[in-house]
């Protein structure tokens, strides 16, 4: 395994070879690489992948991650309202996490919260992430990159300083500063009425014009 913070810029090349980042993430290893709002920290969707995870950041087992996918049929044996289809067909690929019942337990704990049985699923618009999930042939999790109480990294040098205090190994992918933008908008779907969580980037009133009784 990579020791350190290992770096590949792809300022220069987006389309570089992103092999070795996906042997990593292969391994249980932990990666950084930029999303549609900010840097985000992920691995493997697996027990392994989620607990080093939680190791570099030091995030409480109490909150599941996020869980990135390449498409909705990534998904398919999550529970799928009508809302939660209409969102992702309009919002996706984007800045809208949509949170399903899975009730097959097709994700570990960790992505999987223990209490809802509920899984929280994007499909990003960011191409360096987009790529990564394809190469990597599964979802890869994802929590913002940042210490805790500070804002997530908005740039590779930012996320170079945040994973050099973390100190572990760690592939970055720096795709240089990424435009200013909240956290994705969270709407919880597995109620009979989806409910919005956390407004993000893509604002409720946008939500509304889709599904005009969503709730706050």
């Amino acid at each position: 395994m990579t020791v350190g913070l290992s770096t590949m810029d792809l300022r220069a090349d987006p389309d570089a070879d992103l092999s070795e980042a996906v042997g990593h993430i292969r391994r249980g290893g932990v990666v950084a690489y930029p999303t549609e709002t900010v840097y985000g920290l992920g691995g493997a969707c697996t027990v392994e992948g989620v607990r080093n995870v939680r190791a570099v950041k030091g995030r409480s087992e109490a909150r599941p991650l996020i869980a990135l996918i390449e498409s909705r049929q990534a998904a398919a044996e999550l529970e799928w309202t009508d809302a939660a289809r209409e969102l992702a067909e309009i919002f996706w690929p984007g800045g809208l996490t949509l949170v399903l019942r899975d009730p097959k337990a097709t994700f570990p704990p960790g992505v999987r919260d223990p209490v809802s049985g509920g899984v929280a699923v994007r499909v990003t618009s960011h191409p360096v992430a987009a790529r990564l999930i394809a190469a990597v042939g599964g979802p890869l999790t994802s929590t913002s990159l940042n210490s805790p109480g500070e804002r997530p990294a908005m740039s590779g040098h930012e996320a170079r300083d945040v994973l050099t205090r973390f100190g572990a190994d760690v592939w970055l992918l720096d795709a240089g500063p990424l435009p200013e933008s909240g956290p994705s908008t969270v709407v919880d779907c597995t109620t009979g009425e989806p409910i919005v969580l956390r407004e993000g980037t893509v604002p409720i009133a946008r939500l509304r014009c889709a599904i005009p009784g969503i709730h706050e």
